[in-house]
């Protein structure tokens, strides 16, 4: 697939990008700031102006492109996918205005521009804190565990906020079109080198996970949720949360219900270190299956 991938120069992006053109796909990232990696190319976009999305999305990739009968009469659109993740990705990076404004004008532009362009396919990445529990003031615990895409999606915070009207906003562009358009609750991104980093701190309390439902995503398995998203045909709208199989501390399953979840309704037996996150839904309907772990580095207690 061409594939116009924005904010790949982002944390996340920056691994996904590579690995979809690993797989043999043309992939351009549309970002503010280069990636400058020899597999993908670099488009300077401001995703917030309307006019350069449609006009970045609409125009030849590359230089070899111009080969292709299919270009020459110059219409339509160069890509046959788009996967949308570029935002301020959380709360205390902008002005709150700021954030709900970028995030909400970008992804309308980016799903405005792809629909109307002709593209079937657009993955955009939403997140795990729109179930309001990551960024509550004070402690917010979930409805149920383990929560899934059902739990509703009512939070406190601009960002998250921005992630639920984005969630809206691809839902109508989805009515009006009929295109497929998956939306990704991507989870705590967590990079490899992170594990031997962050991780012992987690393993000594694990309170430190609890706004992010104790939770994480391996970005080399967001990589592979992406794919499968993008390879998967026909389910219209669909959300997804996007999540490790374990937890990211080395306590049991039911000892973080005893200490943390008190009073919270356990819908049905978990596995000793499953993730709170589910992710039954992205396995039942993409095929996804997460292959990476902190405790292939690290050693619980």
């Amino acid at each position: 697939m061409r594939i116009f991938f924005t904010g790949g120069s982002g944390k996340a992006g920056h691994h996904v990008a590579p690995f979809l053109a690993s797989r043999g796909h043309q992939v351009t990232n549309a970002d503010l700031t280069p990636l400058r990696h020899p597999d993908v190319k670099d488009l300077r976009v401001d995703l917030t102006d309307a006019g350069q999305v449609y006009s970045a999305m609409a125009a030849t990739p590359t230089g070899a492109d111009l080969e292709s009968p299919a270009r020459a009469s110059g219409t339509g659109s160069s890509y046959d996918a788009v996967v949308h993740y570029a935002a301020i990705p959380s709360e205390f990076l902008a002005p709150d205005a700021t954030t709900f404004a970028t995030n909400t004008t970008s992804t309308y532009n980016v799903l405005e521009a792809a629909t109307r362009l002709g593209i079937r396919k657009v993955v955009f990445a939403s997140s795990e804190t729109t179930y309001g529990i990551c960024f509550a003031h004070g402690e917010r615990k979930p409805l149920y565990v383990p929560v899934d895409e059902e739990h509703p999606v009512v939070p406190e915070d601009s960002y998250a906020m921005s992630k639920v009207a984005g969630e809206a906003v691809a839902r109508s562009f989805h009515a009006r079109t009929g295109a497929d358009v998956y939306g990704l609750r991507i989870n705590n991104v967590i990079e490899p080198h992170e594990y031997a980093e962050a991780f012992p701190a987690f393993l000594a309390d694990p309170a430190l996970r609890r706004r992010n439902i104790f939770a994480y995503i391996d970005t080399r398995d967001l990589g592979q949720m992406t794919l499968r998203a993008l390879e998967v045909d026909g389910l219209g709208y669909e959300v997804f949360n996007v999540a490790n199989a374990d937890h990211s501390v080395g306590a049991t399953t039911q000892e973080l219900i005893e200490r943390f979840y008190e009073g919270v309704e356990v819908r049905r037996e978990m596995g000793e270190h499953e993730t709170f996150y589910s992710i039954d839904k992205a396995r039942r309907l993409l095929g996804y299956e997460p292959q990476h772990s902190w405790r292939d580095v690290l050693t619980g207690p």
